[in-house]
Parts: C-alpha cells; sequence; structure tokens
C-alpha cells in the first residue's frame, strides 16, 4: 500500500510527483522545469538514485518539479521517450524534452543539468 498523500489529485511520495498515464502529459506540459526520474521496483541503481531525487524534491521546492515513472506501470510513455536502461532521468521544460541522463548520477551533475536546463537559449 502506498504512504502516498494526494494533492490536487496527483499523488506525492514526500513531494515527489507519481506519474501515470493519466497525469503525465498534464504535468509534463505545466510551465517550468520538471525531472522525470523513469525507474522500476527491481532495480538497484534506481534504488540508490531514490533517496538523492528526494532531496531534490525538498530542496528545489518551488523551482523545478520532481517526479518519478514507474516504466513497469506505464511502459508506453517509456518507450515514448526511448528509454532503454534505468535509471533514465529526463527534464522537461515548457513541456519539451531538454535533457536526458542514463544511469544513477550524482547529485551535483544533477543540479547542474537542471540550472543548465533552465539556462536561457539565445
Amino acid at each position: 500500500m502506498c504512504a502516498c498523500k494526494s494533492y490536487e489529485g496527483v499523488k506525492t511520495m514526500s513531494e515527489v510527483l507519481h506519474l501515470t498515464r493519466d497525469n503525465f502529459n498534464l504535468e509534463k506540459n505545466k510551465e517550468g522545469l520538471l525531472l522525470v526520474d523513469f525507474w522500476a521496483d527491481w532495480c538497484g541503481p534506481c534504488k540508490m538514485m531514490s533517496p538523492i531525487i528526494d532531496e531534490l524534491a525538498s530542496e528545489l521546492g518551488g523551482k523545478v518539479r520532481v517526479a518519478k515513472l514507474n516504466i513497469d506501470e506505464v511502459p508506453e510513455i517509456a518507450q515514448e521517450y526511448g528509454v532503454l536502461s534505468i535509471p533514465t532521468l529526463i527534464t522537461f521544460k515548457n513541456g519539451e524534452e531538454v535533457s536526458k541522463e542514463v544511469g544513477a548520477r550524482p547529485k551535483a551533475k544533477l543540479l547542474e543539468s537542471l540550472q543548465n536546463a533552465d539556462t536561457p537559449t539565445e
């Protein structure tokens, strides 16, 4: 049973959004940055990344939305974004994919990637 709480129809796990086929496009297309962790229960590196994802959600609060998408629950979305290995972390800005990181990454690298994704291009 999920110890998740519901916020306006979106389940959250300690500030991390739980994405489903029902809410993925809605969340992805919102203004601003969205970091999505594509993961699965059986994935060891995904389990290693989980505390980092939770920390990012807490620390980045209103600046970046942080979400998880279980590829076993929604394989069609993982396929749509070419997720072949997990964890894969995709950053969306205003609905558009702006970066993709494959494999476990240190928190500092994820923060750098998010900062680069939020830098305006000329």
